[in-house]
């Protein structure tokens, strides 16, 4: 029986044994044609002479190559660690509130500006410039966007604000045919809720509502803190904001170095998480030796600092 089927299995027909060795005479041939190549096609001759002038030609365009990258990021490099050194190289002065309109050189600089952003605001102001605002001072020339930050919440436009309030309560509009109007000014952090409530657009609840939220803060050192209060529409708050005023600005300070979190809390501007930070911090690191200092805590970024350092002190409350 197996007899059979082997012979069976290796019984071929005479079409299946030409096809199997026309198969075989063709893996043959391929295996063997790599070796026939060379005497079919003569491999070219090589010059060694101009073959080490071509190499060494390489050889010199590379280095010339690698030599000028290496410049140039030798120089960028340079200008990086130099643009480094400036923007890391920590602001060095005294914060106080200042009117930039009237402020010396000497002001100037203790605030920490360089000479030549000193030179640039007195060449200014020699011109008749002035700062109506104080977000005026971010277009000073040379004055990095981090200074400005720091800067603005000191800044005090008093004389100007003063004579323009002065100006413009004489003034009065006449129609004819119609009423006299008179526009009345309301100094913030004096104001009671009547004077408030005489603003358009402003009720009994926003009147108590803006007076409280100047008492939680311990004072208002910018008109725009007025458009903070909860419940008042920015619409309306830039429809009263030319009738505000600020003069004479003495905030309630927090001791940074004595006060605990739930005193800290109470603040708008501090809240629980910040106040927590800074207590963790001095516990850790000790008393701070100026209000500047909180800047190391990660959670306060140069927006909630410049908002709360007004009310800030590191001495006797």
């Amino acid at each position: 029986m197996w007899k059979h089927f082997i012979a069976d299995y290796f019984n071929f027909s005479k079409k299946e044994r030409t096809g199997i060795l026309v198969l075989v005479f063709l893996i043959v041939f391929f295996i063997g044609l790599p070796f026939l190549y060379p005497f079919f096609i003569k491999p070219g001759t090589t010059n060694a002479a101009i073959f080490k002038k071509e190499i060494a030609s390489l050889s010199i365009q590379q280095t010339a190559q690698t030599k000028q990258f290496s410049n140039r990021n030798e120089g960028e490099n340079l200008i990086q660690s130099s643009n480094r050194s400036v923007s890391n190289q920590p602001t060095k002065g005294e914060l106080f509130y200042f009117d930039p309109n009237t402020a010396s050189s000497s002001d100037w600089k203790r605030l920490g500006l360089r000479e030549t952003t000193i030179a640039t605001i007195q060449h200014f102001l020699s011109k008749g410039g002035r700062f109506y605002k104080r977000e005026d001072i971010g277009k000073i020339w040379g004055l990095h966007p981090d200074e400005v930050k720091r800067l603005i919440p000191y800044v005090q436009i008093q004389n100007l604000q003063a004579t323009r309030f002065s100006e413009e309560k004489e003034f009065k509009k006449k129609l004819p045919g119609a009423a006299v109007y008179s526009v009345s000014f309301i100094d913030i952090n004096k104001a009671d809720t009547a004077a408030f409530i005489s603003l358009p657009g402003i009720g009994s609840k926003l009147s108590q509502r803006i007076i409280n939220f100047r008492d939680k803060l311990g004072g208002f050192y910018a008109v725009e803190q007025i458009g903070e209060t909860f419940g008042l529409a920015d619409s309306t708050f830039q429809k009263i904001k030319p009738q505000l005023s600020i003069s004479n600005i003495a905030l309630t300070k927090i001791n940074i170095n004595t006060a605990d979190i739930e005193e800290m809390k109470k603040h708008p501007y501090l809240r629980y998480a910040i106040s927590n930070a800074i207590v963790r911090y001095r516990l850790q690191h000790g008393n701070f030796l100026a209000v500047e200092d909180i800047k190391k805590i990660m959670t306060i970024t140069a927006d909630v600092f410049n908002k709360v350092a007004p009310y800030l002190t590191v001495g006797s409350p």
